[in-house]
């Protein structure tokens, strides 16, 4: 019998969830963002799954073309756009949308030798200062793109960095604002956050990401409890050990727990190497044989260690779901200080993974 630890998605949370960006965002198209082998679920296992979607945006050229090869027919978006001008042609091949962030891209369009043109997104720095094109230069940028003959439609692309805030998009939409005016273009501005709780930044076409796989761009479930969104990933394990720890006795490396009185502990076939935060600290969230526990104890490589006081009818074989349907995978990055997404892209090549 192989190690117990296992990774499933479901694949008709994933189809439900673009329906409730589609619900959020009625009047405009939709980009799934399936960047990072789509947040760690696996591209080539869930891409059929969004078929619905209007296009799909990513990061990786290897992948673009993965998905012209399983058979998707419809708009791909490089978010980053293309990294080196040799990429052209291959742009070119498969026909991608590309962004445009930098001048020397534009040299490169210029230069390129397409057979047809490609459409573009032409990125405004709407004051995260990652990538993009001041609000006083975008006028410009957008006549020099014109005037290219690889160039076809031009659509606005901008992002916001606190879209997860009520008031998050005021500042960044007066920046955008001043670089859109007098510039009659398509906009894409929405991530997540925005697609869900700032319908005035809609327009054209919204990029969902995180909560196409069922978890809060804000990082705290509870601010999309009642959306209607369902975890896509659900990591399980089992436990394999038990042991009965004495007053004073410790856990793991570092002894990091000690046991105040007499305690039974469970082993759960789950670490850091498949995916799981070696930070994880005492009481992260768990459910042991349908008991919500915490973890005890340094994280290890392969495994980690539960409290089963909570479930004492707990032993060697009881499930455990490390997040999931039960236990959300926002409150577990949330107690081990990170975000779902980190906790999602994480997910270890080892850990087998099937979908229903």
């Amino acid at each position: 019998m192989s190690r117990p630890i296992q990774a499933s998605l479901d694949l008709q949370a994933l189809r439900h969830n673009l329906e409730v960006v589609r619900r959020a965002a009625p009047r405009s198209r939709v980009w799934s963002v399936v960047k990072a082998n789509a947040y760690g679920h696996g591209l080539d296992r869930v891409w059929s799954a969004l078929g619905a979607t209007d296009g799909f945006a990513m990061l990786n050229l290897e992948e673009a073309i993965l998905l012209r090869e399983r058979g998707w027919k419809g708009p791909i978006l490089m978010l980053e756009g293309f990294f080196h001008a040799d990429e052209l042609p291959l742009f070119d091949k498969y026909r991608l949308t590309t962004s445009v962030h930098s001048n020397w891209q534009l040299k490169a369009l210029a230069g390129a030798k397409l057979n047809a043109p490609l459409d573009v997104y032409l990125k405004i720095n709407s004051g995260m200062n990652r990538l993009g094109f001041t609000p006083e230069r975008v006028h410009s940028i957008w006549q020099q793109l014109k005037a290219i003959a690889n160039v076809g439609q031009i659509t606005l692309m901008a992002h916001f960095a606190d879209a997860d805030r009520p008031d998050g998009i005021d500042a960044a939409m007066v920046r955008i604002e001043q670089a859109a005016e007098g510039i009659d273009a398509p906009r894409s501005l929405s991530n997540s956050a925005a697609a869900l709780w700032h319908p005035q930044a809609h327009f054209d076409w919204v990029r969902p990401g995180i909560v196409l796989y069922g978890a809060s761009p804000s990082g705290q479930w509870r601010d999309i409890a009642t959306s209607g969104l369902q975890p896509v990933m659900t990591l399980k394990s089992e436990i394999i050990g038990v042991q009965t720890l004495k007053p004073g006795d410790t856990v793991g490396y570092g002894s990091r727990y000690r046991a105040m009185g007499e305690q039974r502990i469970g082993i759960v076939a789950c670490g850091y190497a498949d995916g799981y935060p070696r930070h994880a600290p005492d009481g992260a969230p768990v459910l042991v044989d349908g008991v919500r526990t915490g973890i005890i104890g340094t994280v290890s490589m392969d495994m980690l260690t539960v409290d089963l006081t909570p479930c004492p009818q707990a032993g060697i074989g009881s499930p455990v779901e490390l997040w999931g349907n039960e236990i959300k995978i926002d409150d577990v990055a949330a107690a081990c200080g990170t975000v779902g997404y980190e906790l999602m892209c994480a997910l270890a090549p080892r850990v087998p993974v099937s979908t229903r």
